[in-house]
Order: structure tokens, then C-alpha cells, then sequence
């Protein structure tokens, strides 16, 4: 499914090849991610510092990519190895200034 991103609603765009995916930080996507990632502000952390994960980018990424999107996780995270962590960047960037602000 193909959705354009809402920025009003903190929604990110997120590009895996052909598709163009919407990622969404609503309440329970956070706790999900939390659960398995660890502490948001650790993870914004983290990134301010320069410690990008791949472990975080994938499970924000997953736990806010809406469920009709999802598929199996493991095909989700090849997809995001094949767009190379440089492409990760500027969404996961968006994503964290949407869940904190900018």
C-alpha cells in the first residue's frame, strides 16, 4: 500500500525501492518499539551522538509502518539492508524530530 505521509500528523515517508511507505508514531507504535529497542530518549540519544543502529532504525521503522504494510519482518529488513543505511538516514532523522520535535 501506498500512502503519502501527513507531516501534520508526525507521519514520515519512508522509500524501499518501488514503494513508498508511510510511517506513523502513534502511541502504541512507540511502546512496541520501546519494548523491544530500549528507551526512546536513549535512542535519540544515541543518535545525536553518532551511534546510528540498525536495530533501532528497524524496529521504529517496523513498529510504526502500519500493519497492512508489513508483510513478514524478515522481508521488511532486507529490504531496508538493500536500500543501504545512507538511505535510512534522512527518515529515521524525520522520524525521531516527529516523536520529539525538531
Amino acid at each position: 500500500m501506498t500512502k503519502t505521509a501527513n507531516p501534520v500528523r508526525g507521519e514520515v515517508s519512508l522509500v524501499l525501492g518501488e514503494a513508498r511507505l508511510c510511517l506513523r508514531p502513534d502511541f502504541a507504535a512507540l511502546v512496541a518499539a520501546e519494548t523491544e529497542a530500549g528507551s526512546l530518549f536513549a535512542m535519540l540519544e544515541r543518535a545525536g551522538a553518532g551511534d546510528l543502529r540498525l536495530a533501532d532504525m528497524g524496529a521504529l521503522f517496523w513498529h510504526c509502518l502500519a500493519a497492512a504494510d508489513r508483510g513478514a519482518r524478515a522481508d521488511f529488513e532486507a529490504r531496508l539492508l538493500a536500500a543501504g543505511p545512507q538511505a535510512l538516514l534522512r527518515p529515521y532523522r524525520a522520524l525521531l524530530g516527529a516523536i520529539f520535535g525538531d
